[in-house]
């Protein structure tokens, strides 16, 4: 049977989308494995979500002929975040599809490999994005020669990106000063990578908060955890933080070192400030060898599970701890995943145009095109009920 546009377009859609869908929603990254996926609270380009902090104070005690607790209206304050839109791209080209036209098993290898580099890639960012606070922030640039930036961190740059220089990731008003340059290397142990262009000047296009984001990703990306525990955030879904100290996630002291006690005491702490119970612990690998290495010294009995969707766990009194190669070595996050949910106008879908075609011809090229599409935002409903723990770094492995 030969191979046509048409009978590629309806592999996408049948046979390639549903497990696409589950792969980026499920296998993703830990926290998203177990949150709610809804279409609720979704209006036109935004996500709304009423929330109540605190209780209810219509409680108390009193005499037996006494008066009744005084009721008061339940306090309501809404949250506010744009739909953030996702994409990600295959490429075919022209030559290939003709190639494997007149055999049905070599266009299918085609399109496996074109998914598989797409899966691969789509996870990665949105993964990071977990971690991210919307900015879009990479790693901060500590220093320049000519085309080669010194980064605080190389854990999300890789050859083959297109990045900006952005300045200032509390400021949403701020202007990319360098746009889509490619990184031609990455040197891991120096956090050296050296990109294409001219060069780069310190104090003229790039400054002291100058960060590296992916190309025009800055400030459209999901509200991720960054943004219940950066320092500088001031607004979280379009309220005041500071007029609103309740929405702010609570931040506890590092310990000197990790162990069954000091852990018990991390999450007892947290558990106090927020009034709330944890059902998952986020760490990155560094955090994890070294909560590994406390409790085998204090010779602890250490039990793993099967966290589901590939990942493993430190089971920890009933609470998994998962290590996600994003997240930040001077964080660990204490989460309740019934607070959050990912808001969607629907699940992953490929773009049409007018004649339901998804492949589409690139203008001027032989080349065909087809793009995965989700407008989505993570949003926590308790972000005040989430705890984190900073400066962990200090901690030696």
């Amino acid at each position: 049977m030969a191979v046509t546009l048409a009978s590629a377009d309806k592999a996408l859609k049948s046979v390639y989308l549903d497990v696409v869908a589950t792969q980026l929603d499920k296998y993703t990254n830990p926290l998203l494995s177990k949150i709610k996926y809804t279409t609720d609270n979704v209006y036109g380009k935004e996500v709304k979500q009423l929330v109540m902090p605190g209780i209810n104070g219509g409680i108390g005690a009193g005499t037996e002929d006494g008066a009744l607790p005084k009721s008061i209206p339940n306090n309501y304050v809404q949250f506010t975040s744009t739909l953030k839109n996702l994409y990600g791209t295959i490429e075919i080209s022209d030559k290939a599809i003709r190639a494997s036209q007149n055999n049905a098993g070599a266009f299918v290898n085609l399109l496996n490999a074109e998914m598989e580099s797409l899966v691969k890639s789509s996870k990665w960012n949105f993964g990071r994005m977990i971690y991210g606070d919307g900015s879009g922030l990479l790693s901060y640039i500590t220093s320049a020669n000519g085309t080669t930036l010194t980064l605080e961190s190389v854990a999300a740059i890789y050859e083959g990106m297109l990045v900006d220089v952005v300045n200032q990731p509390g400021n949403e008003g701020n202007v990319p000063t360098i746009r889509g340059r490619k990184v031609l290397s990455v040197d891991r142990e120096a956090k050296k990578i050296v990109i294409d262009g001219s060069a780069i000047v310190m104090g003229e296009n790039i400054f002291s908060d100058s960060y590296i984001a992916i190309q025009g990703s800055d400030f459209k990306e999901i509200t991720g955890l960054g943004a219940l525990s950066k320092s500088y955030t001031s607004t979280l879904y379009g309220i005041n933080l500071e007029k609103n100290s309740w929405a702010r996630s609570k931040c506890i002291e590092a310990p000197n070192s990790f162990s069954e006690l000091a852990m018990q005491k991390i999450i007892d702490k947290a558990e106090e400030l927020t009034n709330n119970k944890f059902n998952l612990i986020l760490c990155s690998n560094a955090t994890r060898r070294k909560i590994l290495k406390g409790f085998t010294a204090g010779k602890s009995y250490i039990v793993t599970e099967d966290f589901g969707y590939g990942f493993n766990a430190i089971n920890f009194n009933g609470i998994p701890i998962v290590a996600d190669r994003f997240c930040d070595d001077n964080v660990m996050y204490l989460l309740n995943t019934d607070d959050f949910a990912m808001h969607q106008l629907c699940d992953w879908q490929w773009l049409e145009d007018d004649k339901g075609a998804i492949l589409k011809q690139v203008p001027g090229k032989a080349t065909y095109t087809a793009t995965l599409v989700k407008y989505a935002e993570l949003m926590c409903s308790n972000p005040g009920g989430q705890a984190y723990v900073d400066g962990l770094t200090a901690i030696s492995e």
